[in-house]
């Protein structure tokens, strides 16, 4: 761990304005809690944000979600309320018992005008993405994508930053221009929108929501293509209810390769015996149903060398992997958060094969 560093790791947490989950990386210390996105299995800097402990008050166990039993919730002096669920009861306990102390050894701190504004601001409930996104393609009432030019280059069908923002506010969508820079930010967070061009790409990069969206004239935005198009449903997987009545021997969130896309994707990783099976579920979704699994009769199980990136391994991912074959020479290349964790779970699995 770095230094100051009293715990890290994953949890899923509750969006502030779209209440959907997500997995992020947390690091705790003295008086704050950062979170970070994580692309290619390392986490992407600076954090997404975080939470200022002092003056904070924290409930565990809170059971506000029947389909989420393994929340934290803090509530800050600002009346801010964040939602975390653990992997395990235990690893949901050892987060609330060092949060606590944090609480308790912080400092008075002082919260900027913008961080209380910016956390203030709730999505209606009444009101979903798609359909705001659905107005924005409304022929008459919606937002007209043409041609902008930036730095010497067009971009066809775009739309300017400020426009969006107007356009926002006008449709009664948000009461300020602060809000609807927000409100914007998430949906190019959901894919909703994507940025075009040198001034919106760079703002991207920024840690604070309110600041990666530019309410600006010369910044180009453009409708995601992933909106265009219709996705089809995945097929559903097929479980028997065997596979899923052994005994939970471990549990915990990894990284994990995608077998078509290649990309990493955090999943809670469920090991049973009697009968052996490895499942992992995605932790974004309500219901608790894995999207994979394989049994570990006949598997092989080993560590992946740290210095580089290893063969079969795509993107610049490397350290503290390890790869499982299943008996139908099935790859599975997945990712640990330490060296430590990786050596337990080869070792759970080993048993098991």
């Amino acid at each position: 761990m770095e230094d100051g560093v009293l715990k890290e790791g994953f949890l899923v947490k509750r969006g502030h304005i779209v209440h959907n989950w997500k997995v992020r990386w947390f690091i705790l210390r003295q008086n704050t809690l950062l979170y970070y996105k994580l692309e290619g299995g390392r986490r992407v800097a600076p954090p997404k944000g975080r939470i200022l402990l002092d003056g904070c008050t924290i409930t565990c166990p809170c059971l506000e979600y029947e389909n989420r039993p393994l929340l934290i919730k803090l509530k800050t002096r600002t009346s801010t309320e964040y939602f975390l669920e653990a992997c395990s009861r235990e690893e949901r306990d050892a987060w609330a018992f060092e949060i606590t102390g944090a609480i308790h050894a912080g400092q008075p701190g002082k919260v900027q005008q913008l961080h209380i504004l910016k956390n203030s601001f709730k999505l209606p409930p009444h009101i979903s993405l798609h359909r705001i996104v659905d107005k924005m393609h409304d022929s008459s009432s919606g937002l007209r994508p043409s041609p902008n030019t930036e730095q010497g280059s067009t971009y066809r069908k775009t739309f300017l930053g400020s426009s969006l923002v107007d356009w926002l506010i006008s449709s009664s969508f948000a009461a300020s221009r602060l809000e609807a820079v927000t409100l914007a930010s998430v949906l190019m967070e959901e894919n909703f929108l994507r940025p075009v061009g040198v001034r919106s790409m760079g703002a991207i990069r920024s840690g604070d929501l309110a600041e990666q969206f530019l309410d600006d004239s010369t910044a180009l935005y453009t409708f995601a293509e992933s909106y265009k198009k219709k996705t089809s449903p995945k097929e559903e997987i097929s479980l028997s209810t065997m596979e899923l009545s052994g005994t939970v021997v471990k549990q915990g969130y990894l990284s994990k390769q995608g077998h078509k896309r290649k990309n990493w994707k955090v999943r809670r990783f469920v090991l049973r015996r009697d009968p052996a099976f490895l499942h992992y579920y995605d932790p974004s979704k309500e219901e608790n149903r894995p999207v994979g699994g394989f049994s570990l009769r006949g598997s092989l199980v080993s560590a992946l060398e740290d210095n580089g990136v290893p063969s079969g391994v795509k993107g610049n991912v490397q350290g503290n992997l390890f790869k499982v074959i299943t008996k139908d020479d099935i790859h599975y290349y997945i990712q640990a958060s330490s060296k430590a964790e990786r050596a337990e779970w080869i070792e759970a699995i080993k048993k098991l094969t």
